[in-house]
């Protein structure tokens, strides 16, 4: 084993998990440790809310992963009121386009052990669909975009390499891309991820070992819905601020995705748990400023925030 931990070293990678828990000296451009990230901003109204609770409270929300049902299924109007809403509370934006795994006709995706091969595009033609949603939301001022396939990432890299999609557009890979380690951060950071969402329980010594592979922010799930396992990280926030910075806490609780990000659910219970979510922040800041002052919070509307530009 102490052979391999070498081997692993020599390219780049940490030989084990980082039990010693090191402090990261890595930051955002604006110096700071951390930031919020809150999901399921599914529509204009709940972005109101949110925006209306984030003032209320006086606490910064920096990034929406938003439209999670599909971006396809809002109209033109409804992008449009969304790219203003975010733009003028300098909130960063990060669309889930419309057709992915879930709405093709191939349902193996559907199935206990057909999931298990994961959430990809089959075909080309279901990479040209997601492209097309994906350039409609740009049409529209948006600038940031959640990508599930590794294929659809190096795909959307070499289209903003050959100017295709424009420079300043981000990509940010899911939790449903299951990576978990090392290695696996590496190689979205190489295929053109601006950040990513790793799996949600990872340890402390995982994490870090994580951290020190990779220079792009790590978004970690510090809420996550019962469906994934339904756990509660508030009190790690501190030693996340320290040992994985730079970093964004995701808040996400709720039954599950299935439950919530569907275009059916009612507007009012979108905008009730977008209110919650901001609550779940400002518990989250009161933790990180006892426990490690040291760390600092990104300033609202911060200048490298993927902030739609309608």
């Amino acid at each position: 084993m102490k052979e391999i931990e070498r081997a692993l070293e020599k390219i780049g990678l940490p030989g084990r998990d980082l039990y010693s828990l090191p402090t990261s000296a890595k930051r955002f451009p604006d110096g700071c440790h951390w930031r919020v990230e809150i999901s399921g901003v599914e529509r204009p109204d709940t972005l109101e809310a949110l925006i209306d609770e984030s003032k209320k409270r006086d606490v910064p929300v920096h990034r929406l992963i938003s439209v999670v049902m599909g971006s396809t299924l809002l109209t033109r109007a409804e992008l449009k009121r969304f790219a203003k809403l975010a733009a003028d509370a300098e909130m960063e934006v990060i669309l889930t386009p419309g057709p992915r795994a879930t709405w093709d006709v191939g349902r193996q995706i559907v199935t206990p052990e057909g999931a298990l091969s994961g959430m990809r595009f089959r075909g080309a033609d279901q990479l040209g669909y997601v492209i097309a949603d994906i350039k409609r939301s740009i049409e529209l001022g948006f600038k940031g975009f959640l990508v599930i396939d590794e294929g659809l990432l190096w795909a959307l890299n070499e289209l903003r390499k050959i100017g295709e999609i424009p420079k300043d557009v981000k990509f940010k890979v899911s939790i449903f891309a299951g990576h978990a380690n090392p290695a696996g951060a590496k190689v979205l950071e190489s295929l053109g991820a601006d950040t990513f969402n790793p799996v949600a329980d990872l340890s402390l010594p995982q994490l870090a070992a994580i951290r020190a592979a990779v220079n792009m922010p790590i978004d970690i799930h510090v809420y996550l819905f019962d469906s994934f396992g339904g756990f509660n990280r508030f009190y790690e926030c501190p030693e996340f601020c320290r040992i994985v910075a730079p970093c964004y806490f995701k808040i996400e609780p709720g039954a599950g995705v299935g439950a919530m990000y569907k275009p059916w659910v009612s507007p009012e219970s979108l905008a009730f748990s977008a209110r919650e979510k901001v609550k779940y922040a400002e518990i989250i800041r009161e933790l990180v400023q006892r426990h490690y002052p040291e760390a600092k919070l990104s300033e609202k509307g911060t200048k490298d925030l993927a902030i739609p530009q309608p």
